[in-house]
Formats: C-alpha cells, sequence, structure tokens
C-alpha cells in the first residue's frame, strides 16, 4: 500500500527567504530531508486568490513572480518542477464544488520560494489550487476533508500563507511579533494542538488580535485546507514557531 502522505502548512513569510540563509530557509531544507518524497504536491497559496476554485493541469506550469521591488536574485531563481494534469483532473472530480482548469496562472512564490529548499531537485509534479475568495471558512475546511484522499494516493497536500499577515503593520527592523501577533499565534497554535480546529476555522472569536492578524483572510485560508486534509491519527508538529516583522507569523504544521 501507498504510505500516507503528510499534509503541511508553512508560514512563507517574505519572498527573500527564497534566497536568503536563515533560520526558516534552514528549517524547511531540514523539513524536507524528513519527509516522505511524494509521488505529486498538491500546493494551495495565498498567492492565488480568485473568485472559485482553479487549477492548472499543464504538464510544465510556469514559475510566476508575483512580487515587486525585490533583488534580482529572487527573479533569477527558477523551479522548473513539472505539472500533473492527471492529479488537477483528480481534484476536479475529489471536490464538490466547480473547479476550473486555468492555466494563466503557475506556481506562484508562496508555493516556489519553501519548496525549492525542501525538495531542491524540482523533480516532484505539482498542481496549484486556487484559494476561492467567495467561500466561507468552513467551504475551505470542507474542501480540505475532500481532498484528504489524496494523501492515501502519494499525493502531499501543502498549504502557504501565514496565520499573522498584516503588510501595512510590518516592521523590517523588527525579529519578533507586536504582542497581539503572537496572541493570535499562540491561540490559533494551542487551538490546533488540541485539535479544536473549528475554532481555528472561527478565528474571529479570537478578537482584536485577530482583526489586526487577519486584515484580509488570504493567507490564512491555505491553513484551512490542510486542517480538513489532516487525520484524527496524524501527529502534529509545529515547525518555524515564531513571528518577525512585527506582523507576520512564520509558524508552520505538519500532519504525518
Amino acid at each position: 500500500m501507498t504510505e500516507r502522505m503528510p499534509a503541511l502548512f508553512m508560514g512563507h513569510g517574505s519572498p527573500l527567504n527564497a534566497i536568503e540563509n536563515n533560520r526558516y530557509s534552514r528549517a524547511w531544507e531540514e523539513i524536507g530531508t524528513q519527509l516522505p518524497h511524494p509521488e505529486a504536491i498538491l500546493a494551495i497559496s495565498a498567492h492565488w486568490y480568485v473568485p472559485g476554485s482553479c487549477v492548472n493541469d499543464l504538464e510544465k506550469p510556469k514559475t510566476v513572480y508575483d512580487m515587486y521591488g525585490f533583488p534580482q536574485e529572487l527573479y533569477d531563481l527558477t523551479y522548473p518542477a513539472p505539472g500533473s494534469p492527471a492529479l488537477a483532473h483528480d481534484v476536479q472530480q475529489l471536490l464538490s464544488a466547480d473547479v476550473e482548469i486555468d492555466n494563466s496562472w503557475g506556481i506562484d512564490h508562496g508555493t516556489w520560494s519553501v519548496l525549492h529548499r525542501m525538495f531542491p531537485e524540482a523533480d516532484i509534479p505539482i498542481v496549484q489550487l486556487s484559494v476561492d475568495s467567495t467561500a466561507f471558512p468552513a467551504d475551505h475546511l470542507a474542501m480540505g476533508r475532500e481532498l484528504s484522499a489524496l494523501r492515501e494516493q502519494g499525493v502531499m497536500i501543502f498549504g502557504s500563507g501565514d496565520v499573522v499577515h498584516n503588510l501595512g503593520l510590518v516592521d523590517w527592523e523588527m525579529d519578533d511579533g507586536f504582542p497581539w501577533a503572537r496572541e493570535f499565534d499562540d491561540a490559533i497554535r494551542n487551538a490546533i494542538l488540541e485539535r479544536r480546529f473549528d475554532d481555528v476555522r472561527d478565528f474571529g472569536r479570537f478578537g482584536k488580535a485577530a482583526q489586526r492578524s487577519v486584515p484580509t483572510p488570504d493567507h490564512f485560508y491555505p491553513l484551512l485546507y490542510v486542517l480538513g486534509a489532516a487525520r484524527d491519527d496524524d501527529e502534529i508538529e509545529v515547525v518555524c514557531d515564531s513571528c518577525t516583522l512585527g506582523a507576520i507569523s512564520m509558524t508552520g504544521y505538519i500532519f504525518r
């Protein structure tokens, strides 16, 4: 039987983590040595946040450089992972929501900035699923449950975003989080470890800390897909447990 693949969520933070040698990039590299080698990866990135659910089904998806004003070194980085039309079509079949094929996008930096550290050979097929901006939190959690069956088929489910993501309050000189950012990050971590996933779904219950931490839900929703794909018997590992730049969480979770 095929080994059940992990489901993981990673806080990707600044695009510079893709090229810098820092505690996050080193942690991603170390995680990559510990993970099984999947047959394919289904990625849900905060940076493909559009009305509706879409997947790409190209044999060779393009690398998307969806960030501006960074050093040329970042735009020179390539991650030529193949696609998987078969996986894209499986996603269409598994999700009860309508899923469109959309090859105008590709593999964006929410996906490749982390995966090029974990799997630098770029030899694992990747399909990216959009985050539906019109769906409710419960819908994202439900879609994760529907996709969970892929884990028994050699597919790793990979969500990329940030539990705390408020670019308007970022302090580029700060190597920690503001008190409200740490409060919310801690509350979400405790809820996940206690398997109170409905509390994560209803993150607004955490008050002002949630309002500041999630001013828009694009970076938070990928976590819900991963929680939906989690199993009751999964072990939960917390990685990169920290905030940075005042208003960004780098905390990630591995379910296996």
